[in-house]
């Protein structure tokens, strides 16, 4: 088996592919014609052109980019276009191209799990939709702490520590004014309509928009928005240690180089 398919194989195991959601567009996006040599893997939130520049310059084997680079149907491959320059970039370069998104957030120990640990230990977690097929796993997460909860102050400080944020959050308090949070619906990146109508204290999420922040405050929530991607990249420790792990149960995976991208950034900035 080539190292590509390897680390296919080992993604499947850590994050199958079969709990993404029916939209999503999953698993190996670009499979290079001519691979590098070596066994370096570079984590990714976005492909951007930096990111492309990096993993060619790290003459990496495999660029993991949590966000499906390629999600609809493209009808030309050409420079002109961004992302597909550097898609094609990376194709010439030997660099393949896997994402794992959604099934990344729905497996037991991913992302949205992950970020219920920001909330320290001691609560009880379940899923929003669970796999039928798959207990533990599923879209999003409902935590409950143990009572009487935390004070929202707590709580925003607990999550920009988690999250690795020295700037500004966002947040909605509820029309009837401040009280503990015992219960926060949870999910990685955009959750307006995943997390719309859960009985919740807190909604914790990157982004929603203004009508469901609306909503939800209606409805007495606390609405907690970190960014779209700053929910999701600090888990890509996470998953390069799982990857690391990964190379006891394949021979072709033994000495691999994970790196996490220093390209990768939050696209705005608070000014």
């Amino acid at each position: 088996m080539s190292f590509v398919k390897s680390v296919c194989a080992a993604m499947q195991r850590i994050a199958p592919l079969r709990l993404a959601e029916s939209w999503d567009n999953v698993g190996l996006l670009l499979e290079a014609p001519v691979p590098n040599p070596g066994k370096k893997i570079l984590l990714t939130i976005d492909l951007t052109p930096a990111v492309a520049h990096e993993a060619i310059a790290a003459r990496a084997g495999v660029l993991i980019a949590y966000h499906p680079p390629v999600f609809r149907a493209l009808r030309a491959l050409t420079l002109g276009d961004p992302l597909q320059a550097s898609l094609l970039r990376l194709a010439h370069a030997g660099v393949s191209v896997y994402a794992p998104h959604t099934a990344l957030d729905a497996v037991a120990g991913g992302v949205n799990d992950w970020l219920a640990r920001a909330f320290g230990p001691g609560g009880a977690v379940r899923c929003l939709q669970e796999k039928e097929e798959e207990p533990g796993a599923g879209a999003g997460r409902l935590l409950t702490l143990p009572g009487p909860g935390l004070p929202i102050a707590d709580v925003v400080a607990r999550v920009k520590r988690h999250l690795g944020l020295t700037g500004q959050v966002q947040l909605a308090t509820p029309y009837t004014g401040d009280r503990n949070v015992q219960t926060v619906a949870i999910c990685a990146g955009s959750g307006g309509s995943m997390l719309a109508g859960v009985d919740a204290d807190l909604y914790f999420t990157g982004e929603m928009s203004h009508h469901e922040v609306l909503a939800a405050r209606a409805m007495n929530r606390y609405v907690l928005l970190c960014g779209h991607t700053n929910t999701e990249r600090g888990y890509l420790p996470v998953l390069k240690a799982k990857l690391l792990d990964a190379q006891g149960e394949d021979p072709e995976l033994s000495g691999m180089d994970v790196q996490v991208s220093e390209a990768d950034k939050h696209p705005l900035v608070g000014l």
